[in-house]
């Protein structure tokens, strides 16, 4: 149980973080939602590094995890993934307006805390 929920926690940033690019920039952009300029740019910019770092972090811990099961256990990697969770939630509520992001982040610091507590 405690492997599938490890596997649960980062496997839910990867597919959360893609869903956020696909949704918040290439669905806009495909439709041009937005017009050229600054704010359009930085917009862009701050959703595509928050989803594609949310998709990396999680790849790099679901392999970590599949290559060291019990790398949870270590106070280091908690620390780590707590500060991540802990980040990506005050990126999502000083610059981001709606509440998705800010809901996809704090299932994933819950997810994050009960596999601490199960390891």
């Amino acid at each position: 149980m405690r492997t599938y929920l490890v596997y649960g926690t980062f496997g839910w940033l990867v597919v959360t973080g893609l869903l956020h690019f696909i949704v918040d920039v290439v669905a806009q952009y495909l439709r041009g939602a937005r017009a050229p300029g600054l704010a359009t740019s930085i917009y862009y910019g701050l959703n595509t590094s928050f989803a594609f770092g949310q998709v990396v972090f999680g790849l790099l811990c679901l392999w970590l995890a599949w290559r060291q099961p019990g790398f949870m256990g270590e106070r280091m990697a908690v620390v780590l993934c707590l500060t991540a969770a802990a980040g990506w939630l005050a990126i999502t509520f000083v610059f981001m307006e709606y509440w998705e992001p800010k809901l996809n982040a704090a299932v994933f610091a819950a997810l994050l805390v009960a596999s601490v507590l199960m390891s």
